[in-house]
């Protein structure tokens, strides 16, 4: 149940922290891409939010086996919010850009917003598995 947890909060933290980021940041034309996006992605037309969710709930597997020792306190927070800030961005940049036909890298404009954004996930999927799990 504990792992089902995980991916539930990994996903249900794409919409309501990581896309209210990227909403802030849209908002403040910082970014020009626009959150919630229903765009289809391929090669299966998911639209771009929900595969981003199930891909959340993918990292929030992994972000779980990471703070499997860490249980409580700032060490847990710190570690959520580093791991999501730094891990998912550097795949994102430099496998899935690739993958996608674009080029890996992107500077460190890319970083920085994906470190923002996914600095987020990471947070809110450590909040929403510590809510579920009945812990405060």
């Amino acid at each position: 149940m504990r792992w089902l947890r995980w991916f539930l909060a990994g996903a249900a933290a794409v919409p309501a922290f990581h896309q209210l980021a990227l909403a802030v940041l849209y908002a403040s034309a910082i970014v020009a891409r626009q959150p919630f996006s229903m765009e289809p992605t391929r090669p299966f037309g998911v639209p771009q939010v929900i595969s981003l969710a199930f891909w959340g709930g993918v990292w929030g597997l992994i972000l779980g086996l990471i703070l499997l020792r860490r249980t409580s306190g700032a060490a847990f927070w710190l570690t959520a919010l580093v791991f999501g800030a730094i891990a998912p961005t550097l795949v994102a940049i430099f496998v899935a850009a690739p993958l996608k036909g674009q080029p890996a890298g992107g500077g460190a404009t890319a970083f920085l917003i994906g470190g923002l954004l996914n600095g987020a996930w990471g947070t809110g999927t450590a909040a929403f598995y510590r809510v579920w799990s009945g812990r405060s």
